[in-house]
């Protein structure tokens, strides 16, 4: 029997995987590299021990709810400047696929987008990725460029 609507659906938990803080601390070593090879600009030392706790830790990834506000605002700068939908403007779930063949996002997915957080979102595209299965990634993936 299916759930009433007044349940609340699962959500995906929100996590920033290590690659991402790695692809945050590079954008910042890009923008405020060290003067003297030593010294880190603050958004670099706030991520460098978000990275190094993760390592110490033997973690993939950090909770995005009580991530530190120095780190998570640096991870931020970098989280907007990457692509924010997979959207390829294919969308089968329009036509009841569970999972879409553009973009590779569930059903849920497709509908929570405007609503997930930066982490939500990031925890999407990762699994994707991974999955490398929608067409985003070989059939059309000329609409990606």
């Amino acid at each position: 029997m299916p759930l009433p609507h007044a349940f609340p659906v699962p959500r995906t938990m929100a996590a920033i995987h290590i690659t991402d803080i790695e692809a945050a601390i590079n954008y910042w070593r890009e923008r405020k590299p060290s003067p003297d090879g030593v010294t880190l600009a603050p958004e670099l030392r706030a991520l460098a021990e978000v990275y190094a706790l993760l390592i110490y830790y033997h973690e993939e990834e950090a909770q995005e709810k009580g991530f530190p506000p120095a780190a998570y605002a640096a991870w931020k700068a970098w989280y907007d400047t990457t692509p924010d939908t997979p959207c390829i403007a294919i969308c089968s779930t329009s036509q009841g696929d569970d999972q879409c063949k553009g973009c590779g996002r569930t059903f849920e997915e497709v509908q929570r987008w405007p609503e997930m957080s930066p982490g939500e979102k990031r925890t999407t595209w990762r699994r994707i990725t991974l999955n490398n299965d929608a067409w985003r990634f070989n059939r059309y993936a000329e609409r990606v460029a």
